[in-house]
C-alpha cells in the first residue's frame, strides 16, 4: 500500500457524497471506526485539515484505486 494520500468517499443518508484525501493510515482507523459499530461524531483527520464527521449517518465508504488514468 503506498504512503500517499488515497482519495475517499464518504456517503451519507442524506446528501452528497463527501471526497477527502487521506493517508492510508487514517482510512484504515477510519474503517476500523465504521465498521465497529462505533457512533456520534469524530474528527477525521484528512490531508486539508480536520473533517467531524456524524458516524451514524455514513453508509458507505468508497476507496479510490491508485491507477493513473490517461485519455477520455
Amino acid at each position: 500500500m503506498p504512503d500517499r494520500p488515497q482519495r475517499i468517499a464518504l456517503g451519507f443518508l442524506a446528501g452528497v457524497p463527501l471526497s477527502l484525501r487521506m493517508r492510508p493510515e487514517k482510512v484504515e482507523a477510519l474503517r476500523g471506526q465504521l465498521t465497529s459499530g462505533q457512533t456520534g461524531f469524530h474528527d477525521v483527520e484528512t490531508e486539508d485539515g480536520v473533517v467531524l464527521v456524524n458516524l451514524a449517518q455514513v453508509i458507505y465508504l468508497r476507496v479510490e484505486s491508485d491507477e493513473q488514468r490517461v485519455g477520455f
